[in-house]
């Protein structure tokens, strides 16, 4: 079908902000890409971009037609695999994760790859605040981030993959006592409290009553832990899924039973996403690894 193909390539432009880009995504020559995209403002009878020298950006039509171009090959995809169950899953998908989870979405990617050679799957890493806004600009197809609850976009569609429970970091040479005396007598190091894991630990401490013995303030949890285990403090961080920290014979891992918070890691997609299937393929090899069901 020509015309979903131009709506793919039309898409591909959306994402990659060049003819060039965009036909390495899709396969095509610049040339074929430039004209596919003229086909497709001559058929809807408008300008889709504005164009200086070998660059593009979407106008005003073009940002409107995208949300509803993503949809239609949305909706062909499903009805193509709705009708052939066993299609074998195929198409470029670009994945986003978090650091902590970027080697297991890597493994999820790899796995299902082995089983579906015509799967080209990309993965970049980045801070959970930037990478669902390249989910919602079509920047990326799917992401594992930290999900926040309160961020009610009803554009996006989460599914919860683990919980990582709120711990006590602290240097093997400090005195070990409950988790609210240490904050008060070691130098705190806290997480970024613009980020979500910041506002974690924010009221994991009001939870503790404790009034910490503020020290600095970074958005780098494999720093702040570098930080505790030469013995400068001690920080307050989600119980990443795959730590070594309990192996690190200068850390110890405080529990923090009383205090229920936890940072939910979760994939987040757009609700009308043009490669769904595989998505959810990668979503439950990633659970399956894990030993989850699915």
């Amino acid at each position: 079908m020509s015309s979903l193909r131009i709506l793919r390539t039309f898409l591909a432009v959306c994402t990659e902000g060049s003819f060039t880009a965009a036909g390495h995504r899709v396969g095509l020559t610049q040339v074929a890409v430039g004209l596919q995209m003229r086909t497709l403002e001559a058929d809807l009878k408008r300008k889709l971009f504005t164009r200086a020298g070998k660059q593009v950006a979407l106008n005003e039509q073009g940002r409107a037609l995208m949300p509803i171009a993503t949809q239609l090959v949305a909706l062909y995809e499903q009805a193509k695999h709705g009708t052939q169950a066993n299609a074998p899953l195929a198409g470029t998908v670009q994945f986003g994760s978090i650091v902590s989870a970027l080697s297991e979405l890597v493994r999820a990617t790899l796995e299902l790859k082995r089983h579906h050679p015509a799967v080209d799957l990309h993965v970049v890493s980045g801070k959970s605040n930037r990478l669902i806004a390249q989910v919602e600009n079509h920047e990326l197809d799917a992401a594992v981030v930290v999900h926040d609850p309160a961020l009610k976009r009803p554009s996006l569609v989460w599914t919860p993959l683990y919980a990582e429970p709120m711990v006590l970091l602290t240097s093997r040479s400090s005195r070990l006592a409950d988790p609210e005396t240490m904050v008060e007598r070691y130098p705190f190091i806290r997480f970024d409290r613009t980020e979500h894991t910041g506002e974690l630990v924010e009221r994991t401490l009001r939870r503790l009553r404790a009034k910490p013995q503020e020290f600095m303030e970074l958005n780098s949890i494999e720093t702040i832990v570098e930080l505790v285990s030469d013995g400068m403090g001690v920080a307050m961080l989600p119980l990443l899924a795959r730590h070594a920290w309990d192996r690190n014979p200068q850390l110890r891992v405080v529990p923090i039973p009383q205090a229920a918070e936890s940072r939910q890691i979760a994939l987040v997609q757009l609700r009308t996403a043009a490669r769904a299937e595989v998505v959810t393929a990668v979503g439950q090899q990633f659970m399956a690894a894990r030993g989850m069901a699915v």
